[in-house]
């Protein structure tokens, strides 16, 4: 048996436990009243969800590498693998403390909510949804057989989408001028393409 897709898997997985410990085990910031919330992104989260039920159900013959390659380039991806798992946790835990108690699984506003510019929100204006798709890309690599893994980045990004115009919309009708200027100059999600 291959053991660098074993090691590779070993370290996605605790790259997962460290995700999920971001939502779950932090410290909860003083509870603020919601001023408006948009409802559209649930359908968003929903089709983010399904990505990762696929990654995770349509897997590839266990403990093999996605691609059959030589032992270099195999090691080479294992690296790269866990490199995306644990810098796509490392942008989430940043993101989520900038955001603070403006942080939410669905768009929403809430009472004194800032614009959120400093941090990663320096860079990409989503940096969740950068590490959530991190997440994605590296549990794909490591266990999912490659046409679920792409068929889950199309149903990851539609779903990104929809949240992302969700989010969007509330910030504008918010902050106005502000983040039609901060929009300009940070892109959404990937630079080039999104």
């Amino acid at each position: 048996m291959d053991l660098w897709p074993i090691f590779t898997l070993a370290l996605v997985l605790c790259a997962w436990f460290a995700f999920v410990a971001v939502f779950f085990v932090r410290k909860k910031p003083e509870a603020v009243a919601e001023r408006k919330r948009d409802r559209e992104s649930v359908i968003g989260v929903v089709l983010q969800g399904l990505s990762y039920a696929i990654v995770w159900s349509v897997q590839r013959r266990f403990f093999s590498p996605i691609f059959r390659v030589n032992r270099v380039l195999e090691v080479i991806l294992a690296l790269i693998t866990a490199v995306i798992a644990f810098g796509s946790v490392w942008i989430v835990m940043a993101a989520v403390r900038t955001l603070g108690k403006e942080w939410s699984v669905t768009a929403r506003l809430v009472e004194g909510h800032k614009l959120a510019t400093d941090g990663p929100y320096r860079f990409v204006r989503h940096p969740i949804y950068i590490g959530m798709l991190g997440m994605l890309l590296a549990t794909g690599l490591a266990i999912s057989h490659w046409a679920a893994l792409i068929a889950a980045l199309v149903i990851f990004f539609i779903g990104t989408i929809i949240r992302v115009r969700s989010e969007e919309r509330l910030l504008r009708e918010q902050f106005g001028a502000e983040f039609d200027q901060y929009k300009r100059q940070v892109v959404a999600l990937i630079p080039g393409l999104y």
